[in-house]
């Protein structure tokens, strides 16, 4: 008997893929247990900064209420009135005043 190599037999045991624990194989499994499979998933994909930015803002939708023509971003139902707005179309606050602008107001169809 060789004492330098272990003594296995892989139709019995396996090791695990991350920590190298032996247990006995069910069907296609790599790992010893659960926790060992979502730690080495969690290594494979790691968290983003949360300070670096995934994507580009997306445009908020534009709401009007049909009643006092107050314009809302994001929002359904007008504070004032009560009643559900319209929707205007894609857009975002204006850098001057602050106010809910949509890309139809700044670029109309011909």
């Amino acid at each position: 008997m060789d004492l330098l190599s272990p003594l296995r037999d892989d139709s019995v045991t396996i090791a695990c893929v991350r920590c190298g624990q032996r247990f006995v194989p069910s069907g296609r499994r790599r790992f010893c247990s659960p926790a060992c499979r979502q730690a080495l998933w969690r290594q494979r994909h790691p968290r983003l900064q949360p300070s670096m930015p995934t994507r580009a803002p997306q445009p908020m939708t534009v709401y009007e209420c049909p009643s006092c023509a107050s314009r809302f971003l994001g929002e359904q139902r007008c504070i004032d009135c009560g009643v559900f707005c319209r929707r205007v179309g894609p857009g975002g606050p204006c850098p001057h005043c602050d106010e809910p602008v949509a890309l139809a107001d700044l670029f109309p169809t011909p």
